[in-house]
């Protein structure tokens, strides 16, 4: 297939899901409990609700939303860092648009700009560099968030910057990689997974090698997914195929985009920039070792947490907010009691409702959710 509409066809659709439900129908398990099949990333999350997805499927499938979120699983500690920055005298902060309305625990990015910090949206590391460059006189600091799909564009932008001797650009750093991720996810206690769809835009980056453990080791079959309506479906029907062979296997549904080796020159810049760090704190998922990668020695002056003094506490979340629920896949959103009442995109109280890939805003702005939460 060569074109967008293609992936969108409803009669493709109409017959992939007549053949999940004749491959359900013959995996044993199902007759005693839901598939539970988890798509990691946030983007599947929003292609799930977006094109009805899981209404399509047979009731025997329950489809787990994940925490690839970037945006979702930024504690409220390190929002609070990001503002203490940001309200320095001499300071520009610039970020990714969808970090602007996170809350933190007095007030998010979009609430410290309000009062006056001078904080700007840009699309990419590159524009903030610029923007450095055209005000020398000023400390510029990119807020540098995201699993490997926008890790290699900071480490490039932190290699650009050390070519030109910009002085007055750093990084705020809380990229985070996805395979400690898993692994807590699997080691979860509270959480029983069958099958894995795996992100697109990070594997373009990693490959696929790098989640063998999950087949090898877990017994878990995962299909490395791209984002469309057809794609998904395709991908739902893989893991199935394999479970009802008795197989754990990691397969390339995207192999159009995600080449098995990776990016190789992604792959470098990122080992060049980064270190892993001992542990990152994630929303909701607590202390995970090793999660966070932080700029490597050589390169400190550019990192804003050694330019700048930071408070670096821990806040714990609100007490009625249950985000560490949902991105674990222990409840769905609607079954939060914030949902949709105290909660909403205009009004949030968790992250999860705040990202464009936030499985709570997914809910809410897909058919249907607003009555759900009112019936819960």
């Amino acid at each position: 297939m060569k074109y967008i509409d293609e992936f969108r066809d409803r009669e493709k659709a109409a017959a992939l899901i007549k053949e999940i439900e004749a491959l359900v129908a013959e995996i044993p398990m199902a007759k005693e409990r839901p598939i539970h099949i988890m798509e990691v990333c946030g983007g599947h999350t929003h292609s799930i609700f977006r094109y009805g997805i899981e209404g399509m499927l047979p009731k025997e499938i329950e489809l787990v939303h994940g925490p690839g979120c970037p945006v979702c699983v930024l504690p409220m500690g390190r929002v609070d860092d990001c503002v203490a920055i940001a309200e320095r005298p001499g300071v520009i902060f610039t970020t990714f648009g969808d970090a602007m309305r996170v809350p933190g625990s007095k007030k998010s990015l979009m609430q410290a700009k309000a009062d006056g910090a001078d904080i700007r949206m840009v699309y990419s590391p590159m524009d903030a560099l610029e923007i450095a460059r055209k005000n020398p006189e000023r400390e510029v600091v990119f807020f540098g968030l995201g699993f490997e799909t926008t890790m290699p564009s900071t480490a490039l932008t932190v290699l650009q910057a050390e070519r030109e001797g910009i002085a007055n650009f750093s990084v705020f750093c809380n990229h985070i990689t996805i395979v400690p991720t898993l692994k807590a996810i699997l080691e979860s206690p509270d959480l029983n997974i069958d099958a894995f769809i795996g992100p697109g835009h990070v594997s373009m980056v990693i490959g696929t090698a790098p989640y063998e453990f999950i087949a090898s080791f877990y017994k878990k079959p995962m299909v490395v997914s791209g984002f469309e309506p057809l794609d998904v479906l395709q991908s739902i029907w893989m893991v199935l195929k394999q479970i009802k062979d008795g197989r754990a296997e990691i397969e390339n549904q995207y192999a159009r985009v995600v080449p098995d080796a990776g990016n190789s020159a992604a792959q470098d810049a990122v080992e060049k920039v980064y270190e892993l760090r001992d542990f990152f704190e994630w929303r909701g998922l607590g202390s995970i070792d090793h999660s966070g990668v932080k700029l490597r020695a050589a390169y400190a002056r550019y990192d804003a947490e050694l330019k700048f003094a930071l408070p670096n506490l821990q806040v714990a979340d609100p007490a009625a907010c249950q985000c560490g629920a949902v991105l674990k896949g222990v409840i769905k959103p609607w079954q939060c009691a914030l949902f949709g009442t105290a909660c909403t995109p205009e009004t949030p109280l968790g992250a999860l409702m705040v990202s464009s890939e936030g499985s709570c805003a997914a809910y809410y702005q897909y058919g249907g959710i607003k009555a759900q939460a009112g019936a819960a």
